[in-house]
């Protein structure tokens, strides 16, 4: 019996360990995400199974108010692209199908990257990343619209910015009428009343500002009604209760004004606030399309990334002619030409060929690196003047660019912890501007001069719009997705906000050997023959000898004979001694490569040349014994070369005020050896531990109050990269070692590390200025919108004026977050 995860009615995920609703039919078990889908599908099951060839469901979909035991699912009649996920920025838990306005905060939707160009669109809110759904709507939680998050190749416009683009310039030229007769109203006074009544005014107001409010408002008091039903105030909340108060006390103003008392009337007439739901409306569109446009330049760096991998590839067939296929139709092991000046289509393994490759795009380094006969390349960077034919290895969302693109996406829809702080502030914070609002009103009803309460209404609706909460909810969210991105384009992948921001307060960096500060693959650093032996038959005869062995010590051999051009003779006789060595003929002669235990055993002594294996070994070389014809012939010392960037970024790493510890499973003496090569003392050396004991020496100095960082590369790391509260991993690793991890540097360069931390201080000081900024902007202008100042200067801001603060408010937020774009690293 097999699961199907995804209901086949209305296609959303559903996780098998909380299902309730379930179906079994034909051998499968459905999972159906409420009561409503799986009736449907009972039914009728033959129609949602061939509605499409995946079995995803095309015909229906949930309402909003899925959440309930049971509901009538309803036609769908929208068709959408499939597979695209909306995330909202502000609140990573949000996840939608479709465009939409986050149900918690209000945001639109933001688009959740995707790393396969083969993706499928998906819609996610830009506040509430688990908020994913496959086509245009709007967030469950706050209420905004959904953006769309998949890049692909073919990329699609953001549905929300057309849509809220059409809305502005609609409302903009619908509202102007009214904005006209406020404006003469106020520049000539008495005078208008000449040409114009104050009745046929207030009906020609009407009129106009009926559609501005209605329908180019409609997504406003969609969100405003999603966060009263969700009981999630935002400040969609604020914005439906200051333009629908405005908007229908002036509906009532122009129909029925006898019905009002002397205290509404000014100049024995009521005065309509059309102007103010007008302007409101215009600016709040005006600052979403800004909004949107600043957040679309956010994600221009995973568009680019994304834009990297040709759309064609050159498929070379067995019959060796090439056909141009899409790059969505080569597969592992198929065979690629890639011709000069191109880009290398996928990941994958040169086969024939020699040219230089520009891999500056993953390492930033300018200089292309040689590419020949079994060496790898990646999928996205620029091939030189040579052509190359290649094997592939990774297609799809398994390439490097994909995870790159990935890793950055996933990381801008990650919560930095600094993040509950506003989310705990703004549980609170609508409340109270709706209490102050309602004691503005009360007492500008009570004490204000007349009209009263005309100038209640102006004081509540100005109050509720200029508390909107815009700025303090883009301060986190649009600061960490600019400084994602940012890093991303200098090798540094931040999986997650925690760690970006955890990175600024590090002490002390504890890093593994091999792979880290070594280049993790042993290569031959010393020869040294014996009195009457030559050195270069030395290496050849031992190279065809380890030519068929197995131990890890032997591609480094074999590896110095090819530097060295050799041609390798074959091996009879060929034997192998586990942890001892190996012996055979070779041309003739009988030659044996080992340890000094093998050598004691056949009683072969090596005289002088002991002393040199100890001067080898206190250099941090593993020593390997050769004899040829039963007598002591040479040594050969294999070492793991120290990555030439790792001094450097020793002392970069120390300017930068960590402690930086070496934790090794190698043995003492090469661990001491290597400390001292790369600048570290004997005291920051820890050597002979298990991958067990990593994790808890990590644990033992947090334990002690250290906020460490661990960096390392291989599957033996993982558990100590997780347990350290920040891991990095070197790119150049395993994939076990970059899941672990919050940040990889794409090269495996320590010098990015750095960079990561300079990153980090310039994105949380953004933090703290943009919440600065929307704190300020809300201690001083909600108490002015209330009238304090009226008693003393005179001063009551109209709420025309309380949204133009309030947009400008969250584009001095955006603004500053941009400004990470150009941060020097």
């Amino acid at each position: 019996m097999t699961i199907q995860e995804r209901d086949p009615v209305c296609g959303m995920q559903v996780n098998p360990e909380t299902a309730t609703n379930t179906y079994d039919y034909e051998g499968t078990t459905y999972l159906f995400c409420c009561g409503g889908c799986q009736s449907a599908f009972r039914s009728d099951p033959k129609q949602f199974l061939t509605s499409d060839d995946s079995g995803e469901g095309a015909r229906y979909h949930c309402p909003p108010e899925h959440r309930s035991p049971e509901h009538p699912v309803t036609p769908r009649t929208d068709p959408a692209p499939k597979g695209m996920t909306y995330v909202c920025p502000m609140c990573p838990e949000v996840r939608e199908h479709k465009p939409a306005a986050c149900p918690s905060c209000g945001m639109a939707l933001e688009p959740e990257v995707a790393a396969d160009p083969r993706a499928k669109a998906e819609y996610t809110c830009p506040m509430h990343p688990k908020i994913v759904q496959e086509e245009p709507s709007s967030c469950l939680i706050c209420g905004m619209a959904l953006e769309l998050r998949t890049v692909t190749l073919d990329e699609t416009p953001n549905p929300e910015l057309t849509d809220m683009t059409h809305r502005f310039w609609i409302g903009a030229v619908a509202g102007l009428p009214v904005f006209f007769l406020a404006i003469g109203e106020m520049l000539l006074g008495g005078r208008l009343v000449t040409l114009i009544d104050r009745a046929s005014s207030n009906w020609i107001q009407l009129v106009f500002a009926t559609p501005v409010v209605l329908w180019a408002g409609r997504p406003f008091f969609q969100r405003f009604w999603i966060s009263i039903l969700n009981r999630r105030p935002n400040m969609f909340t604020l914005i439906g209760l200051g333009v629908g108060a405005a908007y229908l006390y002036s509906v009532a103003a122009t129909a029925v004004p006898q019905l009002f008392p002397t205290g509404f009337k000014m100049d024995g007439s009521v005065e309509p606030y059309f102007d103010t739901a007008v302007v409101i409306i215009v600016l709040v569109l005006l600052g979403q399309v800004l909004e949107l446009r600043a957040r679309h330049r956010t994600g221009a760096a995973l568009r680019a990334l994304i834009g990297l991998a040709p759309a064609v590839a050159h498929q070379l067939r067995q019959d060796y002619s090439e056909e141009d296929v899409p790059l969505t139709r080569v597969h592992v092991g198929d065979t690629l030409c890639v011709r000069p000046g191109e880009r290398i289509p996928v990941d994958g393994v040169v086969v024939d060929g020699c040219s230089a490759v520009d891999e500056s795009m993953i390492s930033g380094e300018p200089i292309p690196v040689e590419k020949t006969a079994g060496t790898r390349v990646v999928g996205g960077t620029v091939n030189g003047t040579g052509r190359l034919t290649i094997r592939a290895e990774r297609v799809g969302g398994e390439t490097l660019l994909a995870q790159i693109v990935r890793m950055v996406s996933e990381a801008q829809r990650s919560r930095a912890p600094i993040q509950r702080l506003v989310d705990r502030l703004a549980e609170y914070f609508v409340p109270a501007v709706v209490a102050v609002a309602t004691a503005a009103f009360v007492a500008w009803s009570l004490w204000g001069p007349e009209p009263r309460f005309a100038l209640a209404l102006v004081s509540t609706v100005a109050v509720l719009i200029i508390a909107c909460p815009c700025a303090l909810g883009l301060a986190t969210p649009m600061a960490i997705m600019v400084g994602m991105g940012r890093g991303a384009t200098t090798g540094v992948l931040i999986r997650d906000a925690a760690a970006l921001e955890t990175l600024e307060r590090v002490d002390t960096l504890i890093v593994d050997k091999t792979g880290t500060l070594t280049e993790g693959k042993p290569r031959v650093r010393s020869v040294v023959v014996a009195l009457g032996q030559d050195g270069a038959q030395l290496v050849r005869l031992a190279s065809s000898l380890e030519r068929a062995s197995e131990h890890p010590l032997a591609a480094a051999i074999v590896g110095e004979a090819d530097r060295r051009g050799f041609a390798l003779a074959p091996v009879a006789d060929f034997q192998s001694e586990t942890g001892r060595g190996v012996t055979g003929t070779v041309d003739g002669w009988d030659v044996m490569l080992g340890s000094a235990a093998l050598f004691r055993d056949r009683q072969i002594d090596f005289g002088t040349l002991a002393d040199e294996a100890d001067t080898l070994s206190r250099r941090g070389e593993t020593v390997v014994f050769v004899a040829i014809d039963g007598r002591a012939a040479g040594l050969i010392g294999v070492a793991d070369p120290i990555k030439a960037s790792t001094p450097e970024a020793i002392r970069l790493l120390r300017d930068e005020g960590l402690r930086i510890v070496m934790v090794t499973g190698d043995s003492w003496v090469t661990a001491k050896a290597v400390a001292a090569e790369v600048g570290l003392s004997a005291d920051d050396v820890v050597a002979e531990v298990l991958p067990a004991d990593k994790q808890r020496i990590v644990a033992e100095r947090q334990e002690a109050g250290q906020v460490v960082a661990m960096a390392g590369d291989g599957i033996n790391d993982a558990p100590a990269l997780a347990e350290a509260t920040v891991g990095i991993a070197m790119g150049t690793g395993t994939d076990v070692a970059m899941e672990s991890a919050g940040i990889t540097l794409v090269k495996g360069d320590l010098r990015a590390i750095a960079r990561a931390r300079r990153l980090s201080r310039a994105t949380m000081r953004n933090i703290r200025q943009n919440l600065f900024l929307a704190f300020v902007y809300n201690a001083i202008g909600v108490p002015v919108a209330a009238g304090i100042l009226y008693p003393v200067v005179g001063l009551l801001i109209s709420p025309i004026w309380a949204s133009a603060a309030m947009t400008m408010s969250s584009l001095s937020v955006i603004g500053n977050a941009l400004r990470l774009r150009r941060v020097s690293l």
